[in-house]
């Protein structure tokens, strides 16, 4: 893996808690709406859909540059639109991009020829 790869991964990292976030925010917001005067749908909704797309297009760019297996991929994705799982993916991805960073640098110092 090259620094650019290892920048896809960190940018796909960096959005994966907010979105789960604003995601329980929003389930939270759908439940108030139903049982009290409170209506925050309509904001977390926008702002859910803005990390999701953000998410999506990152998540489309590291798998293009990690040279993801379609499972990887698609195990990425699925943990996008489960409740908690951009929590998951951040920690998984963590590891991914700091392995990508050390073997890049070792590639740099001529360490080793992958």
């Amino acid at each position: 893996m090259d620094i650019k790869t290892a920048s896809a991964l960190r940018r796909l990292r960096l959005v994966s808690a907010p979105e789960a976030v604003s995601f329980l925010l929003l389930l939270l917001c759908s439940v108030l709406k139903r049982t009290t005067d409170f209506n925050g749908v309509p904001v977390m909704g926008m702002v859910h859909g803005v990390l999701f797309v953000l998410y999506v297009i990152f998540w489309l760019d590291a798998w293009n540059r990690a040279k993801w297996s379609a499972g990887r991929g698609i195990l990425y994705f699925v943990l996008s639109v489960l409740p908690t799982g951009g929590f998951f993916a951040e920690r998984k991805l963590k590891g991914e991009a700091e392995a990508a960073v050390i073997a890049s640098r070792a590639r740099r110092e001529g360490v080793v020829n992958v």
